[in-house]
């Protein structure tokens, strides 16, 4: 497997990410490891696509995970990989 990994700048969540992992009892830490090695969890083959391309031309990097209660949480690096944000969907 190729190398993936890239830089996740500052990392910063929402209040209400942050209350969402802490009610499932989970860390964002594995998440964020996932998400800077290239795991991008939970997106179909064409959003998986979009990131292996924005790898390359240096784009915004969105992955998609579950909580251990089914909740579902977004992390995003900026193109200019200065901030990785960790967000619920219904808060972008």
């Amino acid at each position: 497997m190729a190398d993936r990994s890239f830089p996740l700048g500052n990392i910063v969540s929402t209040p209400g990410a942050l209350e969402a992992i802490e009610r499932a009892g989970d860390t964002p830490l594995p998440y964020l490891a996932r998400h800077a090695k290239g795991d991008w969890g939970d997106l179909d083959q064409d959003d998986k696509a979009e990131n292996e391309s924005a790898l390359k031309e240096g784009f915004r990097i969105l992955s998609a995970y579950r909580l251990a209660d089914d909740t579902r949480i977004w992390v995003i690096t900026e193109a200019d990989r200065s901030v990785t944000t960790i967000l619920l969907p219904e808060e972008y």
